[in-house]
C-alpha cells in the first residue's frame, strides 16, 4: 500500500446539530493522497454524518473544510462526484432493470450523429475497458438484478471509479461480499491507492482494517477521539477507543442447553426452490442454533421457507411436538415464529413510521380496543421493551430511518419479544452494525435462551458462530454438509463443511 503523504482533505472542526441532537462537535479528520484511512466508532457515533457533510447531503454548521489545499464548501452530491469525491453507500442505490453498462453510464451516455442516438457499442466497449482496468470479471450486458448482491456491489465500485475521482468513500463495502469477493475488493483498493486515490473506508470489521487501511480514526458519541497509524495499534485498542470500555470476544467453550430440554422445532426433508434441498434439522428450547456457510449457501432461503415467506414443496415442520403447516409468514407468527430478516430494512421495518409503530407490527391484535388501538397500552409496553433493549432514541415517536443501525435492529427484537415469539430466527443479527451494539446483541441473545426462547442465527463470521452457537449446523449448496456441538468446533472445521459439495 502506497502512502503519498500529500494532504488531499482536512476537515476541521466541524459541527452539526439535528433537533435534539448534536451529531458532530467539533470533528477532526484527514487523508492523504494515495492512503487508505480507515473511519469507526459504534453507531450513532457520527461517521455517516461527517461523510455527508463531506458530500454535500448535510450543511455543516460549522469548522472548515479544505480539499486539494483550496477551501472547500460542498454543494450537492452530483457537484461534489464532479470535483472529484465519490461514495459508496452502504444500501446499493442501481437499477435492477437495466444492464451492468447502463447503470454505470446513466446520465453520462455515450451518444453518437451529434448525440441524437445513445451509443449503446461505446457504452459497452467503456465498460469493459473498465472491468478490465479494475480486473472484475463481469458481463456489461448482463442485467444488474440477475447479479449476485457481492456482484452488484463491485459494480457500483465500478461506476464510482469510471469518475475521475481524488478521494472514493467506502462505506461498509464488505457486508455483503465472500471471502474471495472481498480479496478482489482488495486488490482494486490497493491499485487505487498506487494511483493517488485516497480513500475513507468505514467498516466495523477490526481484521479488515488491520488489513487494508494505514490509518484509522475513532469518533466516539460525535466526537473526535483520535488518530492511529493501524500498524501500531491493537484491534483491542482501537475497540477500546471507539466504546470506551473492553469487549470480550472469547469463543464459547460449552453448550448452556439443558440436557434433556425438549425440541421446540423440527425439521425434516424440506425442500423449496433449487436452495433449499432436503434439509433436516431440530432446535432445542434455551438453545442458540448457529447457521454457517458461505454465502449463496441457502441458510437465508432455509429460513423463509420455515417462516412460510417461500413456498414448500415438501418436508415437514413440527412445532412443540406437533406437525404444523406454515403457508404463510402469518401462519409461522401463529405458531410463535419470529424472523428477523438478514435485510431488515427491507423486510423487518417500516423507517418512515415511528418507533412505536415499528415494535408493534407484527402485535397490533394484542392492543385492540374496539375498533381502536389502545395507545396508553401500546406506549407502555413499547417504553419497556426499548429500555430493556437500551435503544437509544429521544423518543418513543422518533421516525425510525433516524436511528442508527444498531438501534434499528433493536427495535425489531422488540417487534418479536412484544409478540412473545418464543422461537426467533437472527438472520445475520449484527450486519452493519458495530462492536458496541454487537455485544449488547450477543448479551440480548443470551439472556433470551435463559427465558427460555429459542433461537436460530445465521452468520457469516465464524468469529461470531463460534462465540454464540451451542451447536453448529453447516450448509454448502442448499444442503446441510456437516453439524458440530460447539464443543467440537473451529473455523477449520466449519470451512471444511461450508466447501464440502456434492
Amino acid at each position: 500500500m502506497l502512502e503519498k503523504n500529500n494532504l488531499i482533505l482536512s476537515m476541521k472542526n466541524i459541527d452539526k446539530r439535528f433537533t435534539g441532537v448534536h451529531a458532530l462537535k467539533g470533528v477532526n479528520f484527514d487523508l492523504n493522497e494515495g492512503e487508505i484511512h480507515a473511519l469507526v466508532g459504534e453507531n450513532g457515533a457520527g461517521k455517516s454524518t461527517l461523510m455527508k457533510a463531506l458530500t454535500g447531503i448535510y450543511p455543516k454548521d460549522s469548522g472548515e473544510i479544505l480539499y486539494l489545499g483550496k477551501a472547500f464548501i460542498p454543494g450537492n452530491p452530483k457537484e461534489v462526484l464532479q470535483a472529484g469525491i465519490g461514495i459508496i453507500h452502504q444500501e446499493l442505490n442501481m437499477m435492477d432493470h437495466l444492464t451492468v453498462a447502463q447503470n454505470i453510464f446513466i446520465g453520462r451516455e455515450p451518444t453518437r450523429l451529434g448525440g441524437l442516438f445513445l451509443d449503446e457499442d461505446e457504452q459497452n466497449k467503456r465498460t469493459s475497458e473498465l472491468f478490465a482496468r479494475l480486473n472484475m470479471d463481469i458481463d456489461p450486458l448482463e442485467m444488474l438484478g440477475n447479479l449476485t448482491v457481492g456482484k452488484q456491489q463491485m459494480v457500483e465500485i465500478a461506476k464510482a471509479v469510471s469518475h475521475d475521482l481524488k478521494i472514493l468513500i467506502l462505506d461498509e463495502p464488505t457486508a455483503a461480499l465472500t471471502e474471495t469477493e472481498i480479496n478482489e475488493l482488495f486488490t482494486i483498493m490497493k491499485d487505487l491507492a498506487i494511483k493517488g486515490v485516497g480513500m475513507i473506508y468505514i467498516s466495523h470489521r477490526m481484521d479488515e482494517i488491520n488489513k487494508i487501511t494505514n490509518r484509522v480514526t475513532v469518533l466516539r458519541d460525535g466526537e473526535y477521539v483520535g488518530t492511529k497509524k493501524t500498524a501500531e495499534v491493537s484491534k483491542e485498542d482501537i475497540i477500546n477507543m471507539m466504546v470506551g470500555r473492553v469487549i470480550y470476544e472469547e469463543p464459547k467453550s460449552k453448550s448452556n442447553v439443558l440436557p434433556h430440554a425438549e425440541t421446540v422445532l423440527k425439521v425434516e426433508n424440506l425442500n423449496a426452490g433449487r436452495m433449499v434441498r432436503d434439509v433436516s434439522f431440530s432446535l432445542k428450547k434455551g438453545e442458540i442454533l448457529g447457521f454457517a456457510g458461505l454465502m449463496g449457501a441457502g441458510r437465508t432461503e432455509t429460513a423463509r421457507a420455515v417462516f412460510g415467506a417461500d413456498k414448500i414443496e415438501s418436508g415437514s415442520i413440527e412445532v412443540n411436538g406437533a406437525i404444523v403447516k406454515i403457508l404463510s409468514p402469518m401462519d409461522a407468527v401463529s405458531h410463535g415464529i419470529g424472523y428477523l430478516s438478514e435485510d431488515r430494512k427491507r423486510y423487518g421495518l417500516a423507517t418512515g413510521l415511528s418507533v412505536t409503530d415499528n415494535a408493534i407490527l407484527a402485535s397490533y391484535d394484542k392492543f385492540e380496543h374496539g375498533i381502536f388501538i389502545h395507545k396508553k397500552n401500546v406506549e407502555k409496553v413499547t417504553a419497556k421493551y426499548i429500555e430493556k433493549l437500551k435503544v437509544k432514541t429521544p423518543s418513543l415517536n422518533q421516525i425510525l430511518e433516524n436511528l442508527s443501525g444498531g438501534n434499528q435492529q433493536k427495535v425489531v427484537i422488540s417487534k418479536w419479544l412484544i409478540k412473545n415469539s418464543e422461537i426467533l430466527i437472527f438472520d445475520e443479527p449484527t450486519r452493519g452494525i458495530d462492536v458496541g451494539a454487537k455485544s449488547e446483541i450477543y448479551t440480548l441473545m443470551n439472556e433470551l435462551v435463559k427465558e427460555g426462547k429459542s433461537i436460530i442465527m445465521i452468520s457469516s463470521e465464524l468469529s461470531e458462530i463460534l462465540r454464540m452457537s451451542d451447536r453448529v449446523v453447516v450448509m454448502c449448496e442448499g444442503r446441510i454438509t456437516g453439524e458440530l456441538k460447539i464443543e467440537d468446533a473451529s473455523q477449520e472445521k466449519i470451512m471444511k463443511y461450508a466447501t464440502l459439495r456434492d
